[in-house]
């Protein structure tokens, strides 16, 4: 990942995070029926459902999400990446930009619904007949109290692994305020299905915790592992991608 690059990632987070912020009022509907955030990361590395995305290097995120008092939104989230170069060296492909919309509301109370469409943009150089990792995915989220049980399928094959159309992920998460320090404990479990791929499918998990210092600010650290096979999931730079470690990490919302 050249300087370059990131300095360019980090101007684009924080020209819309900028935006969102300076707007004058007036720019905001009288009805207060949009809502605009944004949001700037700074990490110690990019891990995506337990597996490495910048092979243990610091990673710049950012993103805006856009709702309708309906439950309506869309959003666009992007991260520096290195995992593409680092499981194929004829690839450059150095950032992942997320493209997302949806419905957001309740069905009881207590009790709320997330319904979407997600899509996985790689932006890069290829080589000829490489499998595109561009990915599609449909969504659906049910939560009750701190707990959301998230599924996703993809419409595409998965990540760039071969006729993996229809892969699935299982995701359970719960974020539970621990009353001690204002700090909330972020748990998740999670098992990635991939299809036709041998020992291609996987469980990961997270327990950690993150401290709301108000204004926008906190921070997370959080431990991660899985069980993802090595002989599927080592790059080619000797690094098995699935391996536990520890990620702290910085973020900003406006």
């Amino acid at each position: 990942m050249s300087r370059n690059t990131l300095a360019a990632l980090a101007l684009l987070s924080l020209a819309a995070t900028a935006q969102a912020a300076d707007a004058p009022a007036e720019a905001t509907p009288a009805s207060s029926e949009y809502t605009l955030t944004a949001n700037v990361t700074l990490a110690s590395q990019y891990r995506y459902r337990g597996l490495m995305q910048t092979n243990n290097k610091p990673a710049i995120q950012g993103g805006f999400d856009l709702a309708h008092s309906s439950g309506l939104y869309v959003g666009n989230w992007n991260s520096s990446i290195s995992w593409l170069n680092d499981s194929n060296g004829d690839v450059s492909a150095p950032v992942e930009m997320d493209l997302y919309g949806g419905y957001k509301g309740n069905i009881a109370e207590g009790v709320p619904v997330d319904l979407g469409v997600l899509q996985y943009y790689y932006p890069g150089d290829y080589p000829s007949g490489y499998t595109s990792p561009d990915t599609t995915e449909l969504y659906a989220g049910i939560g009750y109290g701190p707990v959301m049980f998230k599924y996703s399928i993809a419409m595409t094959n998965l990540f760039g692994f071969a006729d993996s159309k229809y892969s699935q992920y299982f995701d359970l998460s719960g974020n539970f305020d621990t009353g001690i320090w204002g700090l909330t404990l972020n748990a998740h479990v999670g098992r990635q299905s991939v299809r036709n791929v041998d020992n291609g499918s996987y469980t990961d998990w997270k327990l950690g915790l993150t401290k709301d210092f108000g204004q926008g600010l906190s921070v997370s650290l959080a431990y991660l592992d899985t069980n993802a096979d090595r002989a599927v999931y080592t790059n080619t730079r000797g690094r098995d991608m699935g391996r536990a470690t520890g990620l702290l990490s910085l973020t900003k919302t406006f």
